[in-house]
């Protein structure tokens, strides 16, 4: 095959050219192995496809046949060089993310912003999901990197840890009682409780920590965002099970507070999700190297 491809590539700068020596200039070749070339296409193909004109050779009507072919592969492997060229220097291509509009909007976001202003010409594709979900895309090949809460345990994957979260209860001034107080765990249970989504990996975390206590967590109130949270909390529906880093302005401002518990509520960590054994694209590794 490698041999037919120089072959063809000859015959196509010989017929652009309709100059061996020419040809051989821009093969940076000598003239008879151009010949050579030549004589062993039309050998295979068991074809005549050049004569020989005062100014060097034209196409019988067989050679202009495998020209109008040869032409069309010789643009589409110049544009494929030139399109493999942008995705390397990044000018062009995409970038897909698995992970939570939470993690996007607190912790992605800043990097997107910069990845985009150095390399506009690539494309953001962002998946929203649970962490199951993210990593079923994973897998799948639908996107190229997912952003998750840790633990997750899976030889498929490689993960590398990011940086460190804290979750903690939070409630609005309906409940203003509460404020300076320290609640234990069965204290605490005694109020509605706003938890996220059965799949999260946070409602899983919170739901472990309980039952290593004897208790068993039933939320009153289950949403799907993070925004519903705070915003449930606020209004007086419950107490939220909140990352504190994601509601820094709500507690700042006051239509936050948070409980205190006599346990500590240990910290959660966010890892980055690629595939072993695949390499990434070169969005991607420009990504992570990025958020180093």
């Amino acid at each position: 095959m490698t041999n037919n491809y120089e072959l063809y590539k000859v015959f196509y700068w010989a017929a652009k050219t309709g100059s061996l020596s020419q040809a051989a200039k821009a093969l940076y070749l000598t003239q008879p192995s151009v010949s050579h070339a030549i004589k062993q296409l039309e050998d295979r193909l068991g074809l005549t496809l050049f004569y020989r004109t005062s100014k060097g050779v034209a196409l019988t009507q067989e050679g202009a046949v495998l020209y109008s072919y040869i032409e069309q592969s010789q643009i589409l492997i110049t544009l494929a060089e030139e399109k493999m060229t942008a995705l390397k220097n990044l000018d062009s291509g995409e970038l897909r993310i698995g992970g939570s509009d939470s993690l996007f909007k607190h912790y992605l976001l800043p990097y997107l912003e910069q990845f985009h202003e150095r390399y506009p010409g690539v494309k953001l594709h962002l998946n929203h999901g649970t962490t199951p979900e993210i990593i079923t895309f994973l897998k799948e090949g639908r996107i190229d990197l997912g952003v998750i809460r840790m633990p997750i345990v899976d030889a498929q994957l490689q993960v590398r840890e990011s940086f460190q979260l804290q979750d903690c209860f939070v409630a609005g001034s309906r409940y203003g009682e509460l404020k300076g107080k320290v609640l234990s765990l069965a204290e605490l249970l005694q109020y509605p409780i706003i938890l996220f989504s059965r799949n999260s990996r946070a409602r899983m975390g919170i739901t472990e920590l309980f039952q290593s206590y004897g208790h068993s967590i039933k939320p009153e109130i289950e949403v799907g965002s993070v925004d519903l949270l705070t915003e449930f909390a606020k209004r007086g529906l419950g107490i939220s099970y909140v990352t504190r880093q994601f509601v820094s302005k709500e507690l700042e401002e006051g239509s936050l507070f948070e409980i205190q518990l006599d346990v500590t509520l240990p910290p959660a960590h966010v890892g980055i999700l690629t595939m072993k054994n695949m390499p990434l694209s070169t969005a991607a590794r420009g990504f992570m190297e990025l958020i180093r």
